[in-house]
């Protein structure tokens, strides 16, 4: 049954992380379904994936619950200055490597994500991404199959409304990344514009020790003038693949500073995620993902 579950593991964690933008709740959810497992009679079990994905859905749909009721939405949910924890890898060049990368999911559609309501987000997540049928989805959010499709009517229409979709050639994404880090370093003003969207968007997430520091901006010339804050950081900056992208971490003296995922559309950025809550990076493990 270990050996079972094993094989199932990064299918749950991936609903989870989807589910609730956190690698570390993501994890706690995952360990919640091994726990159940060993309550169960296995005997009892016909389908393990599907039991497994059933009970780490419920568990993140309470976790989700349990945050609406405590927090207050801001007026425009996409200008909340939140940052998902990302995954972080080193660049690879590897067929396989790149494959499991390639289905891995951006911070710019978590935090469209984050804006849908619990039941929405397990239908979307679900059956959008994992292709869960809505009759198995239905039980979960006490509705019928045909109101859970709805709900993720409703969410896919606001994802697609809302998630720019970056674009495919990871050559030309690295490029881009590799420019904007130049710049940076450079203290080129015109350069970074250059690299911007003319409404992209910037989200820096500093936590709650330095809320000053966290802010939202819209627009090219706000954003870049912004971006020249971290130009003190450019020169400890790193490529790495962020959420399956390229993207910049640093890290100086072993302590992690900032992750910054980059969503380029058409060769141009469109929405920049940092996080750099020191108290979270610190739960990442980005030390081994640059030299």
């Amino acid at each position: 049954m270990a050996a079972r579950f094993e094989e199932n593991r990064d299918r749950l964690r991936g609903v989870a992380y989807r589910m609730l933008g956190s690698a570390s709740e993501a994890e706690d959810a995952v360990q919640e379904a091994w726990l159940r497992l060993g309550r169960q009679d296995a005997g009892s079990i016909d389908n393990l994936p599907g039991w497994l994905t059933t009970v780490v859905a419920r568990v993140c749909l309470d976790q989700l619950r349990s945050r609406t009721s405590r927090r207050e939405d801001p007026l425009d949910p996409l200008a909340d200055t939140h940052v998902p924890d990302p995954v972080v890898r080193r660049e690879e060049t590897d067929p396989e490597q790149q494959a499991v990368l390639a289905d891995s999911v951006g911070l710019a559609l978590l935090v469209v994500l984050e804006t849908l309501g619990p039941a929405e987000r397990l239908a979307f997540v679900l059956h959008d991404m994992f292709a869960v049928p809505f009759e198995e989805i239905a039980p979960l959010v006490d509705r019928t199959p045909a109101a859970t499709r709805q709900l993720a009517s409703r969410a896919r229409r606001r994802v697609q409304g809302t998630a720019p979709a970056p674009d495919t050639d990871a050559n030309r994404q690295r490029k881009v990344v590799g420019a904007f880090l130049a710049a940076s370093r450079g203290g080129d003003f015109d350069g970074l514009l250059a690299l911007l969207a003319p409404e992209c968007v910037l989200r820096a997430d500093a936590g709650p020790g330095m809320p000053k520091a966290s802010r939202f901006v819209r627009g090219a010339r706000e954003v870049v003038s912004n971006a020249l804050m971290f130009a003190q950081f450019a020169q400890y900056a790193q490529t790495a693949q962020v959420n399956g992208a390229p993207g910049l971490v640093t890290v100086v003296a072993g302590r992690a500073l900032s992750v910054m995922d980059f969503t380029v559309v058409e060769g141009r950025i469109v929405e920049i995620n940092i996080l750099a809550d020191r108290e979270r990076l610190a739960g990442l493990d980005l030390v081994g993902t640059v030299d």
